[in-house]
């Protein structure tokens, strides 16, 4: 009989149960779409880095943990230096850099035949290797968001670039040049962002390790096991990213809360005459609460509902129409979807209170 009127009073009142649906679904398609994106970009990076098939990395001191970020500030006779190592049968150096110009998208600078040596050469889906300095590699993530084929000219850095091969993702960037290229572009000439490093074994990379760490001016760089480096690329370990999620669930909440709280207050001061008959028929003040709480669950499930769909729906149109990767990962769904629940229960605490503290005689009276 409750859950009747419940479903009654939302239909006589359309627009009001809209918007509440809206500001719950508002709320959870921000959470899901921004943590996803952020998330996503990160686990996408960390694959790419796994892909590349090192089994050391070597940083310039003060580097972060965020690749393409840092710049090239290290000399590339670094690489000349660790080679000589014992274990070691290949370094291969990189120059990093984001672009932004459209979307956002990692762009190396490598030396193609050190860096085929480290996990085998690139898979080729199109086209083949670079030509010339002004020939460009793209992934097939970037030419299918881009609609680029191989042979085509492309921008990168505000200079034109024939594409010469679509290669399949996987491998650090999304836009490869050549190595000699891209510290002319950035103005690195003779400098490198990082050092991948291949070993012999790769059991031997806490010895090689301590052997690069050992060498003269080494002992400020950043130097780890591939393994360990990947097991930094999370969330707590990148500065200001969990503090950044935090914050969007506070505003997101904030919405919810806000619009759920005026819906029901709103709710119960037109519905004073109907919670004065209740009352004078003998429901008590915990049936009150009961029902205002009851219907504002509905609202928050139907709510959730649409959320999840729309955040679900314009994932995968971000994914297809950019290089974006958003993931909507299912215990984000469930976590958000009891923040959307919780809160919006105590929105409605309130206004559920003060429903039940009405005097049945004063309520029966209100015009």
């Amino acid at each position: 009989m409750m859950n009747k009127m419940i479903v009654a009073n939302l239909v006589h009142r359309p627009i009001r149960s809209l918007i509440s649906i809206v500001a719950v679904a508002l709320e959870v398609t921000l959470i899901l779409l921004i943590v996803g994106l952020s998330l996503g970009i990160l686990d996408d990076s960390k694959q790419r880095q796994a892909g590349i098939g090192a089994d050391v990395i070597v940083l310039p001191p003060g580097s972060s943990a965020i690749v393409g970020v840092t710049g090239a500030p290290a000399p590339i006779k670094v690489a000349d230096i660790i080679a000589k190592l014992p274990h070691i049968t290949i370094v291969s150096p990189v120059v990093m850099q984001l672009s932004t110009s459209k979307s956002l998208d990692l762009i190396y600078g490598v030396d193609l035949k050190s860096f085929d040596q480290l996990s085998g050469p690139f898979r080729f889906l199109q086209g083949g290797p670079f030509q010339g300095p002004d020939d460009a590699l793209v992934d097939d993530i970037f030419a299918q968001a881009n609609h680029v084929k191989a042979g085509q000219t492309i921008v990168i850095l505000n200079h034109e670039f024939r594409v010469a091969g679509v290669v399949a993702h996987g491998k650090g960037a999304r836009k490869y040049l050549p190595l000699a290229t891209l510290q002319d572009l950035t103005g690195a000439q003779g400098k490198a962002s990082a050092f991948y490093v291949k070993l012999d074994n790769p059991g031997n990379a806490a010895e090689v390790v301590d052997k690069i760490k050992a060498v003269p001016g080494m002992e400020s760089y950043s130097v780890r096991p591939m393994s360990e480096y990947l097991t930094m690329m999370a969330p707590s370990n990148i500065p200001l990213l969990s503090g950044f999620i935090n914050v969007v669930i506070g505003i997101a909440v904030t919405i919810g809360f806000i619009v759920i709280f005026e819906a029901m207050y709103a709710a119960v001061m037109e519905r004073t005459r109907e919670i004065g008959i209740l009352k004078s028929m003998g429901a008590s003040k915990f049936y009150i609460v009961d029902a205002i709480l009851r219907e504002t669950a509905l609202l928050a499930l139907l709510g959730t509902g649409v959320g999840i769909a729309i955040s679900v729906f314009a994932g995968a149109v971000i994914r297809q129409r950019s290089t974006l990767p958003v993931v909507v990962a299912p215990h984000w769904i469930f976590k958000t979807a009891a923040i959307a629940f919780v809160g919006a229960l105590v929105g409605a605490f309130y206004p559920a209170l003060k429903a039940a503290r009405k005097d049945p005689i004063d309520a029966l009276a209100y015009e």
